[in-house]
């Protein structure tokens, strides 16, 4: 199990996926989960691996979805009895939904893509950025349109027009302009169009200001020039091309980490959710031989499903007996919350 969950963890990195990696750290009996139990949970709420029984599942995967967006981590217990005691500092206790008892303190980790740093420009300013990129391990992606790469060949990835640069932004892209003048216009008309998280403009204030007269006129609004950062870096009183580079990736840097939410699109995976089932793991949501437990969220394959109780003809599948026997007690209200 431990080959597979480092072979999909290293498979998601390869293909720029993030993902959150959940461990077992403590464990009160009864439960099923065991210290250095891990899974890997995907943004759209894809589980690989063991945490433990069907209890601790949905509870893993929403503070696993939780903790990509918000780029922390976390460290969780799930018990039956929250607000008992009170938890250790940095630890948060989430109620567990079933009734098959014990406590699970599962460390949650989000695994993010390498940051991307995609500068527009081939002079000594984007060239140091370029350099200082990928020292820093960013993947670094040049646009040259006018020496067709050949100033900006030790970037990662060279880019050669504009259009371009739409497919290659990502809630990590941090997008500096720095052709000094050349261009500038066109390259923020294209940069400004992403969701880029940081959209950085070499020139000073004075020069930026008929630039973003220009961008008024040709539609883009208070809400679009406010993400502009302009002049681009912190004020470490740079001169050089290199000293602006290193005060780009600084401020960079500061926004990345003050940074409140990542807003990665969620799109279901159909290979990742096929996979996931063929090796006994969960995802988020039903299909049409699964179904959604009303009692803790956790999703039940139907054709093997051992607890399942029906109520004014509807049929419900659970997760363990705890949930059928919860159901069980008050249908009426279970089956409301099920249908809304």
């Amino acid at each position: 199990m431990y080959d597979e969950f480092f072979a999909k963890a290293h498979q998601l990195i390869e293909q720029g996926v993030p993902f959150a990696t959940a461990v077992v750290v403590r464990s009160e009996k009864p439960t099923s989960g065991k210290p250095g139990d891990k899974a890997i949970v995907t943004l759209d709420g894809v589980m690989f691996g063991w945490i433990g029984g069907s209890c601790a599942q949905p509870t893993v995967i929403a503070e696993a979805q939780s903790a990509i967006a918000e780029d922390a981590a976390r460290l969780v217990r799930i018990t039956p009895d929250p607000g008992r005691e009170a938890p250790p500092e940095g630890v948060k206790e989430v109620e567990m939904t079933c009734f098959s008892g014990g406590t699970l303190d599962v460390y949650i980790e989000p695994q993010q893509p390498r940051p991307r740093l995609l500068v527009i420009g081939h002079l000594p300013t984007a060239q140091s950025l370029a350099h200082l990129g990928k020292a820093m391990s960013y993947q670094v992606i040049a646009v040259d349109t006018e020496t067709d790469g050949v100033a900006m060949a030790h970037a990662d990835e060279v880019l050669t027009n504009l259009e371009a640069i739409a497919d290659h932004v990502n809630p990590l892209t941090y997008v500096v302009v720095a052709t000094h003048g050349h261009y500038d216009e066109l390259a923020l008309e294209h940069a400004l169009r992403t969701p880029a998280p940081y959209v950085g403009l070499v020139a000073s204030r004075k020069r930026s200001a008929p630039i973003i007269d220009y961008l008024r006129q040709h539609g883009f609004g208070d809400s679009d020039l406010a993400r502009l950062v302009v002049p681009a870096g912190l004020d470490i009183q740079a001169r050089r091309g290199d000293e602006i580079a290193l005060s780009i990736m600084a401020e960079i840097i500061q926004h990345r980490r003050n940074a409140e939410r990542l807003e990665w699109p969620v799109e279901a995976n159909d290979e990742i959710v096929e996979e996931a089932a063929e090796s006994s793991c969960c995802g988020g949501g039903a299909s049409d031989d699964t179904s959604v437990d009303p009692i803790c969220g956790m999703t039940v394959k139907t054709t093997s499903a051992a607890h399942i109780h029906e109520h004014d003809g509807t049929v419900y599948f659970f997760c363990c007996a705890g949930c059928q026997t919860k159901f069980a007690a008050n249908p009426e209200e279970y089956s409301n919350s099920a249908s809304n």
